[in-house]
């Protein structure tokens, strides 16, 4: 039943999506009447909300959903003060939401892939390894956060992040600071490691999907990347304890196909990238065309050894359910949200205010630093909405910031919030703060290392 409601709602997506070719209507001045206003408030009470999720309670989808309802309505009755027209109005919402569906359905199909190598015990079986190595603390120190750095741009950041810090709780727990410190590190990696990808990060995925950038041009990210990470690690690793820790475990092997579904997300992978720079087509449909192959490989899977391993299989579309959907309709709500401001011109007003007066670089750096407290999702949809003219070097550089400016604070990723709930008592928001002055000193020396790599082979 959950399956057949789930395929009506992609069906009636497509047709959507196909009519959001009409021209966007030209985005009202409305920011001084009364409405406008209001829906600014609306839109920074949901999100003061969403900050507060944890205490709360409260799945940040929620306020954003009921925000992104409420602002379209004040749009909508702004634009009626203004004799705009339904059909205008329209375009603009399903402009909108032919944005949000592209990028869901690439999220979906790569939260599918990374929830079936859990359900297979792929990184069960990475993490035995790992813990069974018996190596010192600071071995382990720089192969989880090593790891992390690796890993998150192929998987998604929150993904690595929990996987590794399962690994330093399985084998530190009788030495919390060597947690703590690990923990740090791995949201500061797993951000990092993001960055060059579209693939690590929702932020780069938002850029690539936008055409702002293509794929090669992100690995001029890695080395400033690498430095967001080098840098606040070794700081770290100062302070690591000495010794060993008590390697016994118990050995842990991935299930029947695990190696397999491996191979084929990577493949799932290539067929996006190709189908995006080969055939001029949308990733998302690379990304659909992987889900199919897995789709089919498990169905004769499961013909040709039929019960073979009863306690081995498992049903694809009982897996659709265990996506991180919370987030999936936040960022329903977010792009909505945003799209109601720039229709009613607020971005266009901040657009010429801060790349008027304080210039790209400095707004972007800036920009990195404030998706510490707000999260980075927003900031970037907001700056694309915005559509400021600049260079490829400024691009990269708001992806760069925007990627990694979240690990200065625990609660400005996705990475560390998970973290804060799985290592509770190990690390917390103070914990991580107190490391802060080290990752910023990364964050420093990234944008430098940007600034002197990539300033020679883009125009600033």
């Amino acid at each position: 039943m959950r399956f057949y409601a789930f395929a009506s709602v992609l069906l009636a997506l497509f047709p959507l999506t196909a009519s959001a070719q009409a021209p966007t209507p030209t985005n009202l001045n409305a920011t001084q009447e009364p409405l406008a206003i209001a829906a600014a408030l609306v839109f920074v009470i949901a999100y003061v909300l969403v900050i507060f999720e944890e205490r709360l309670n409260l799945p940040k989808s929620k306020p954003m959903i009921q925000a992104a309802a409420v602002l379209w309505v004040l749009a909508a009755l702004v634009a009626a003060q203004q004799d705009i027209s339904h059909q205008q109005l329209q375009a603009a919402v399903i402009h909108n939401l032919s944005e949000y569906s592209a990028l869901f359905l690439f999220m979906l199909v790569a939260m599918l892939y990374i929830n079936v190598l859990e359900e297979r015990h792929v990184f069960e079986s990475l993490k035995s390894k790992l813990v069974r190595r018996g190596w010192s603390y600071q071995q382990l120190f720089w192969a989880t956060t090593g790891i992390a750095f690796c890993l998150s741009p192929i998987a998604d950041n929150l993904t690595t992040a929990m996987v590794m810090g399962a690994v330093v709780l399985s084998v530190g727990r009788q030495q919390p600071k060597f947690v703590t410190l690990s923990c740090v590190g791995i949201v500061v990696a797993a951000n990092a490691g993001g960055v060059f990808s579209p693939f690590g990060d929702l932020t780069s995925l938002m850029v690539w999907q936008a055409g702002k950038l293509e794929l090669p041009q992100f690995l001029s990210l890695l080395l400033p990347a690498l430095a967001t990470y080098v840098v606040p690690a070794c700081c770290l690793a100062l302070f690591i304890p000495k010794g060993r820790p008590d390697t016994q475990g118990h050995h842990i092997s991935s299930k029947r196909h695990g190696r397999l579904v491996c191979g084929l997300f990577l493949l799932t992978i290539i067929m996006a990238l190709s189908f995006e720079t080969l055939f001029g087509l949308p990733a998302y449909l690379g990304m659909m065309t992987g889900l199919s192959f897995l789709f089919t490989t498990t169905y004769f899977s499961r013909r040709s050894e039929p019960n073979k391993h009863p306690s081995q299989d498992f049903n694809m579309f009982s897996r659709l359910a265990v996506p991180e959907w919370d987030t999936l309709l936040f960022f329903f709500g977010v792009i909505h949200c945003v799209g109601a401001l720039a229709f009613l011109g607020f971005l266009s007003q901040a657009s010429d205010f801060m790349y008027g007066n304080w210039g790209a670089s400095a707004t972007h750096i800036i920009a990195g630093v404030a998706s510490a407290v707000v999260d980075n999702i927003p900031i970037m949809f907001a700056i694309l909405t915005m559509d400021p003219q600049m260079s490829q070097f400024q691009w990269l550089l708001i992806t760069l910031t925007a990627g990694v400016g979240g690990s200065l604070l625990a609660v400005g990723s996705a990475a560390g919030v998970a973290l804060m709930g799985s290592a509770s008592g190990y690390y917390s928001f103070m914990k991580h703060l107190k490391w802060s002055w080290a990752i910023a000193l990364g964050y420093g020396a990234g944008i430098a290392c940007h600034f002197v790599i990539n300033g020679l082979l883009y125009v600033p």
